[in-house]
Order: structure tokens, then C-alpha cells, then sequence
């Protein structure tokens, strides 16, 4: 049996920081991927989220529709504007490559957000809000789905099953047969999605709540989520799917840019953070929403992987598909050190050792245990804990030979003081142990809610 708990008593329990969206969602017999199935992703760790539609033509914000009040037809008329100047494998083919220079593993693009338009050919989408019916009559979905597979780049969708332009979104009891209306888009829509292009890897979805109100379990009376995601399930077997919809999913989302610290998550779980601050995740200028530093994403990374995660970085390209110039240069700078470093990275899991927060963590495969030294100066002042192997080999990744030893209850890695004067963000020491890790930190926790 599952062991049951709320997000507040698993938070509590770890000492953590992570704060995950939708808990207690529906179970289903057999719904759930195995393990294995979810291996690749965990493995990936790093991935690219696209936020790009009618709202990169606007510039403040995916949710400007919403909070603007724009009226319907003024915002449909927006639609007949939505002509970038680059073609849609043009654009496909620089989002793959961006991701590509990153070291990123997968990518999810955004279908379709809270505002309806749809980018691709939907003869699901209420009214034809779609970029294949109107302004450049591009389907931009099937020109990213063709870049993913021809590059080997396992391919998501993100999808927003609520839609502004429902009545019966905001008054799903009220105007029920408006809010079913929003339904029966959600199930022919994701039937599209995952009939018509291939493998589809992720289904990343979104905005499964009604009326602005409660969690997106709340609204699983109407969506029906485990219908919902059987569909998925006989169309595309093997997808990795979120919980967003009010199904439990395979994988737990943490939201935002807030730092992650506490002991190591034990069920499979993802990050997803924009690269500048957050103020939005679609196009918005370097001046409206500055871009963050280096550092402070690769302190992400590490504070990541080190408790067992993935991190997923958003781009928002502007209304021609380009994504930001600083935003680029930058995932060329996540990419050079990840090409330095991404052994200690991909396909590792958290562990063995617990996190000490701002100072160090730990991943591993097989018998190679990778310190992540995040303050040389604090690690080397106190004691690891004792391990229940031996060390047969200290060393930097560049083949450093380094001197282990005893310190107080435990030992240390003893760091040569240009190491620690260095200062990097991550220090990553390679340890070879005398056997494989056997350590499994996986367990069957049943969420029963926030």
C-alpha cells in the first residue's frame, strides 16, 4: 500500500522547499507508466519550455487577454497579425538547435495556452482559433514535432485544457452546456495532438482548474481526467504525463523560481522556471523582464539534481519565433558547462549523500558518487557523513587526483586551496567507489492533497 500524505506533511517530512501543484489527483489501475518507462526522462534532467502565441505579438504576458480585459473580437482580430517572418521549420529548427547548444534532452512547446489560439490545424478548436485558419495559416506544431524527430529530441506538448473564451469556464455549473462545449475542445484536441504527429513523448498540461478557483483536482467532475488521459494512453503508450489535469500523473511539478533546498524527493518530480525573472513566461523585452544569471540557474541545476529532479527552462520567442538574444547566448553558456560537466549530470539519480543546503549535494550511477561542492570554503570546514564503501578514487572531473580523510565522526575530500580560492558555482568531485550503489530512494507515496 502507498503510503498517504498531504503536500504539507511530505514538505514537513523533507524539510523542503519544493511546493508541488496538484496533489491528490485521481488514480487509475494501470494508468501510470512503470518505472522503467520514465527512465529516459529521468535521466534527461534538463529540458526547454516554449511559451510562444498570440501573446508574443503583445509583449506583456501570456495572461494579457485575461487581466487586460481585451475584448473577444479585438483579440481574435490579433490573430490575423500572427505572421512571423520566418517560416515555421525556420523556427522549429532554431528552437531545436537552442536546445541542442543547452545540452537540454527534450522540449515541450505550448499548443495552445488559456487564451484558445491553437497552433496548428485543429478542426477541434471552437470557432477555428487556430493559426492554420487565420493570419499565416501555418501549422506550427507539425513544423516542431518534425525538427524534434529528425534531431533525436524527445518531443512534449504542453496543453491547456481551460479557455478564456468559455462562459462556461467561469460558471461551469451555471452554464454547464458552455462548459462541456470547453470539454468536448480538451478530448478532440488532445485526440489531435496525439494522433497526428508522431511520438509524442510528454503531454505537459496546464490550467486543468474552473472558474480561476481551487486546484485542477477540483475540476475533475467535469474534465474527467482519467478518461481523458486513457485516450493518451491508447494513443501514445508511452508519454510521460503530468498531474496538471486532475489525474495523478507520472511526475510532480514545482513551479517558479524559488530555490530548492531540503533532503532529496522521492517520487519523480520536475522545475519549471523561466530563464529571466518570472514576470512572464511569453515574450517580453530584456528591459521588462530581465534575463537571470548564470550562476543563479546553474545553482538551480544542481540544487535540482541533487534531490532527484529535472529542471525545465522556459524561453518565450517574440512574435516571430525568435528567441531573445541574451536568452540565447545564455543557453550556449548552460550548454559549455554542461558539456563540461554533464557527466556528473545525465543519467545520475540524487543521493547518496542528503543535500546540506547552500553547501553541497550529491548524484550518482553505478559505482561513481559526484560530489556537487557548492561553497568550497563550508564543505571544507565539516565532516561527510559515513558511507557504507570505499572510496578507491578522489578526483576532479579533469582527472585531479585528490587526497580523502578522516574528519571528526566522518571524512572529507581534502580540496587544494586554488580549488577553493576558485569559487566556482559547482565543484564537482568524482568519487569511485569499491561497488555499485545499491541505494533506492524511490517510494509510493499517494498524495491526498496540498
Amino acid at each position: 500500500m502507498p503510503k498517504e500524505l498531504t503536500g504539507s506533511e511530505f514538505t514537513t517530512m523533507l524539510n523542503s522547499s519544493v511546493i508541488f501543484n496538484s496533489l491528490g489527483g485521481q488514480t487509475c489501475p494501470g494508468l501510470k507508466l512503470p518505472k522503467n518507462d520514465i527512465a529516459w526522462w529521468r535521466d534527461s534532467k534538463l529540458g526547454m519550455f516554449i511559451h510562444w502565441g498570440l501573446y508574443s505579438i503583445l509583449g506583456r504576458g501570456e495572461w494579457a487577454y485575461f487581466r487586460e480585459q481585451i475584448p473577444d473580437d479585438e483579440y481574435r482580430e490579433l490573430a490575423s497579425s500572427f505572421k512571423p517572418e520566418l517560416t515555421p521549420e525556420q523556427i522549429a529548427q532554431s528552437w531545436v538547435s537552442a536546445a541542442q547548444d543547452a545540452g537540454m534532452k527534450y522540449m515541450v512547446m505550448v499548443t495552445r495556452h488559456h487564451d484558445g489560439f491553437s497552433l496548428w490545424d485543429s478542426a477541434g478548436s471552437f470557432g477555428q482559433f487556430t493559426s492554420a485558419a487565420m493570419g499565416s495559416h501555418k501549422d506550427y506544431v507539425q513544423a516542431y514535432a518534425n525538427a524534434c524527430h529528425n534531431a533525436g529530441m524527445k518531443m512534449g506538448f504542453y496543453y491547456s485544457p481551460m479557455d478564456w473564451r468559455f462562459p462556461g469556464y467561469f460558471h461551469p455549473k451555471e452554464q454547464l452546456d458552455n462548459a462541456l462545449k470547453m470539454k468536448q475542445q480538451t478530448y478532440d484536441q488532445i485526440t489531435e495532438l496525439t494522433t497526428r504527429y508522431g511520438q509524442v513523448d510528454i503531454i505537459w498540461y496546464d490550467g486543468g482548474w474552473l472558474a480561476h478557483k481551487g486546484s485542477d483536482c477540483d475540476s475533475a467532475w467535469l474534465y474527467e481526467p482519467v478518461k481523458l488521459n486513457q485516450i493518451v494512453r491508447q494513443n501514445c503508450p508511452k508519454a510521460v504525463i503530468n498531474p496538471r489535469s486532475g489525474w495523478e500523473g507520472d511526475f510532480y511539478c514545482d513551479e517558479g523560481s524559488h530555490e530548492i533546498k531540503g533532503k532529496i524527493i522521492p517520487v519523480p518530480w520536475e522545475k519549471s522556471m523561466c530563464m529571466c525573472t518570472g514576470k512572464s513566461w511569453g515574450w517580453m523585452t530584456e528591459q521588462d523582464d530581465p534575463l537571470s544569471s548564470l550562476d543563479f540557474l546553474l545553482t538551480m541545476l544542481v540544487n535540482v539534481i541533487c534531490r532527484d529532479g529535472n529542471l525545465i527552462l522556459n524561453v518565450g520567442p517574440d512574435r516571430n519565433g525568435r528567441i531573445r538574444p541574451d536568452v540565447r547566448e545564455r543557453l550556449t553558456q548552460i550548454g559549455n558547462w554542461m558539456r563540461e560537466n554533464g557527466e556528473a549530470v545525465y543519467s545520475t539519480r540524487g543521493g547518496i549523500l542528503q543535500p546540506v543546503d547552500d553547501v553541497y549535494g550529491t548524484t550518482f550511477r553505478e559505482n561513481r558518487l559526484y560530489l556537487h561542492i557548492l561553497d568550497a570554503g563550508r564543505f571544507q570546514k565539516q565532516p561527510l557523513p559515513p558511507i557504507s564503501y570505499q572510496v578507491r578514487r578522489a578526483e576532479t572531473l579533469d582527472g585531479t587526483l585528490l587526497e580523502t580523510a578522516p574528519m571528526g565522526d566522518g571524512w572529507t575530500v581534502k580540496l587544494p586551496d586554488q580549488l577553493i580560492a576558485e569559487k566556482r558555482v559547482d565543484t564537482i568531485i568524482r568519487l569511485t567507489l569499491d561497488r555499485d550503489i545499491s541505494e533506492n530512494f524511490d517510494e509510493d507515496i499517494r498524495f491526498t492533497g496540498a
